[in-house]
């Protein structure tokens, strides 16, 4: 099995990912795990950028194979807000519950019709000798008028799914694995995970036979 470092300290994104690349020869970690506490600031202007840069530099710090997201919410009706913002958007120490309850507050008035939204993902696949690999996905819905469900995390509670009639806090976790922008980005990711594995001949020090 080979080691693999989910660049996060939210133990819900684990678990999320333990679901989405189960059938790999991975073993699952994460950073307070590895006691990696280094900070790398997302000072990239798209999903893109940001989910580069942790990947690279965890795994540069790690000596591990390495996955880092970004992913978020952009909402049409605030012009993509908050997009890359979407976890300091209510804040530093903002809750889960502050974030949806400001998103609330700036939609007050909005209608349904022009409520839509979009969950965005990119994961990026690195390894300790630079090489940098992206997918991405997403999930189209509407922001809810209030919080339902007790499942997921972040801003699941108002993003309601049309194809389903429920939030996706209401989806059992199976179904939100299933159609989630982080399952459509980890589909790409699971393509990635294959072809370097195949490269790999030496499992501990993670070595490619290929060479560059």
């Amino acid at each position: 099995m080979i080691k693999l470092l989910v660049a996060t300290n939210n133990p819900g994104k684990v678990r999320e990912y333990e679901a989405l690349l189960k059938g790999l020869p991975l073993t699952l970690t994460y950073l307070v795990h590895e006691g990696i506490d280094i900070e790398v600031k997302e000072t990239g202007s798209t999903f893109a950028e940001n989910a580069r840069l942790k990947a690279a530099a965890y795994a540069r710090a790690s000596g591990l194979l390495t996955l880092a997201d970004d992913s978020g919410l952009e909402v049409d009706a605030l012009g993509g807000e908050p997009g890359t913002r979407s976890a300091r958007y209510a804040g530093q120490g903002a809750s889960d519950e502050d974030r949806y309850r400001l998103l609330l507050s700036n939609l007050e008035g909005v209608p349904w019709e022009r409520r839509t939204a979009r969950f965005r993902c990119v994961i990026a696949v690195a390894r300790p000798q630079g090489e940098v690999r992206t997918a991405e996905g997403t999930c189209e819905g509407v922001i809810a008028f209030e919080p339902k469900g007790d499942h997921g995390f972040g801003y699941d509670p108002v993003f309601y799914v049309l194809e389903y009639g429920q939030t996706m806090a209401e989806l059992e976790p199976e179904v939100k694995n299933r159609i989630s922008h982080r399952a459509r980005a980890a589909e790409g990711a699971r393509k990635i995970f294959h072809e370097l594995l195949d490269g790999i001949t030496d499992l501990g020090n993670q070595t490619d036979r290929r060479t560059h």
